[in-house]
């Protein structure tokens, strides 16, 4: 894209130069019989040269629809970088997400075990009961399911992060295991949407094809008026029979081309770039929305993505981690069903995996938020 922008750069110096002139060399009033340049008074070598000139305001109108094209090219590079940012960014809360959770199945494997050990000393001394060992045995057999998965998906993560990257795409990616807790505080939803709506690359790139879309319009009705050609010649006449010099003559043409055909080429040239020019300002609407949208979207995923954070890691998690113990240690008196202890563990592992799913949010939803405002400034 970057290429494609630079490559546009080079057009407008192109369309804003006149076109090449034309050389003529031509023999007029040759006598057919002889070819003999003496013969006939009026045969002569011609030497001319003819230039076309474009109606006045062409020539600068059609540099600026290639200045403009390359003004959106060059914001489409800027929209580009921004989403590849997030992208990355996105992807790799993704593999942290990821990491986080396997630990999290690894300790509640490790949980499971334990559990499984007090299940058959238990059953040993005829104290419970053979289900409560199968229980916990299946319990174990489908977080190791879980383990395998998300192995799985952390692998398919790693290989796009890869390609997003330009590296390899079986090369290892490994994360820090502690991030620290955002703590930061967003500006207000009616800023950002001013700040987009001054930065954002996409809007600047439906502007500029506005502009565009303008100025064809206004060459389409220059083609209304002629373009001119002005040429010059020189002609060489030989002496005659007698020896006598005759003299050379010297021509001026000037011509112009007649628009005969106006209503079926230039008025319907006209409305072609008419309706044009009114895409081109329906698209920004449309673009203007969608971002505006964009950014009300992210604000509210980070808001909730928050809120949850703050409600598991205050009030949910040390609840669960209580209940599980505490259940635990009923079982251990025969006081509670153990059926009820394996619950309350698979239900701390599901807060776990959502205290960090929140946390992994919060951070996506900034990465969402900087690639829609179209800058990296998102707060106060």
């Amino acid at each position: 894209m970057q290429q494609r922008y630079e490559a546009l750069t080079y057009i407008a110096p192109q369309v804003s130069t006149l076109p090449d002139p034309v050389l003529s060399l031509n023999g007029m009033n040759l006598p057919w019989d002889s070819f003999d340049l003496q013969q006939e008074p009026m045969t002569q070598l011609q030497l001319g040269v003819s230039q076309m000139f474009p109606f006045p305001g062409k020539l600068s109108l059609r540099e600026d629809i290639a200045v403009f094209e390359a003004e959106a090219a060059l914001h489409s590079v800027e929209e580009m970088r921004l989403n590849l940012d997030m992208n990355v960014s996105i992807t790799w809360w993704e593999i942290y997400f990821l990491d986080r959770s396997i630990e999290t199945v690894l300790s509640n494997q490790g949980l499971l075990r334990q559990f499984i050990d007090i299940a058959k000393k238990k059953y040993e001394v005829g104290q419970g009961l053979q289900q409560d060992v199968l229980l916990a045995q299946l319990e174990l057999s489908k977080f190791l399911d879980q383990e395998v998965q998300l192995k799985s998906m952390r692998e398919q993560r790693v290989i796009r992060l890869n390609v997003l990257m330009n590296v390899t795409p079986e090369q290892s990616v490994q994360l820090p295991s502690v991030m620290p807790v955002f703590t930061g505080t967003i500006a207000s939803e009616s800023e950002l949407h001013q700040r987009a709506l001054a930065a954002r690359p996409i809007l600047m790139e439906e502007k500029a094809s506005i502009s565009a879309s303008e100025s064809r319009l206004a060459l389409a009705k220059k083609d209304y008026y002629p373009d001119f050609m002005v040429g010059l010649g020189y002609g060489n006449r030989q002496e005659d029979d007698l020896g006598r010099s005759r003299q050379d003559f010297l021509s001026i043409m000037l011509s112009v081309n007649i628009p005969l055909y106006t209503g079926t080429k230039q008025s319907q040239a006209v409305q072609q770039r008419a309706r044009e020019l009114a895409k081109s300002r329906y698209s920004l609407v449309d673009q203007r929305n969608m971002v505006l949208s964009s950014i009300s979207s992210a604000v509210t995923g980070y808001e909730q993505a928050k809120e949850q954070l703050s409600l598991y890691s205050g009030g949910i998690l040390p609840q669960a981690r209580q209940t599980v113990q505490s259940m635990l240690a009923g079982y251990q008196v025969s006081e509670v069903d153990f059926l009820n202890v394996v619950r309350s563990q698979v239900t701390l592992f599901n807060y776990e995996l959502q205290y960090w799913k929140s946390f992994t949010e919060i951070n996506q939803s900034i990465a969402r938020l900087e690639a829609a405002v179209g800058e990296e400034n998102v707060y106060e």
